[in-house]
């Protein structure tokens, strides 16, 4: 039962998370590395586009092994953005920058899970 759970619930999250950028898309702006071209806006949006198709892709059985390999790509990818939000609220509340801190470590879970569901899907 766990096994057909988990990819739902990669999907869940990757849904909830690019449903975020889109409603409140300012802390993500933040996070935007500033070497990057064009506004960060931009790349929120472009980000939460991205999840939300990873999502989809991971929801289904036929895309499900493809979406979650780039699924845990995509979590390797925007770990420098995590890395900066970390570094950039080291001077906010406490549960705050501890939420920005757990960021960091929470890439590896993410892309061990993504990785484990494209397995289980071949």
């Amino acid at each position: 039962m766990r096994r057909v759970r988990s990819p739902q619930l990669l999907a869940g999250l990757l849904a909830g998370a690019a449903v975020t950028h889109f409603v409140a898309p300012r802390p993500f702006d933040a996070m935007v590395p500033r070497p990057l071209p064009g506004p960060p806006r931009a790349w929120t949006y472009a980000s939460g586009a991205v999840e939300l198709a990873l999502a989809a892709g991971v929801a289904l059985p036929r895309t499900r092994g493809r979406a979650a390999t780039a699924a845990a790509a995509f979590f390797v990818a925007v770990a420098p953005a995590n890395v900066r939000m970390a570094r950039d609220w080291r001077d906010r509340p406490a549960p705050l920058r501890r939420a920005a801190q757990l960021r960091v470590p929470l890439q590896v879970p993410l892309v061990l899970w993504a990785r484990k569901v494209a397995r289980d899907a071949a």
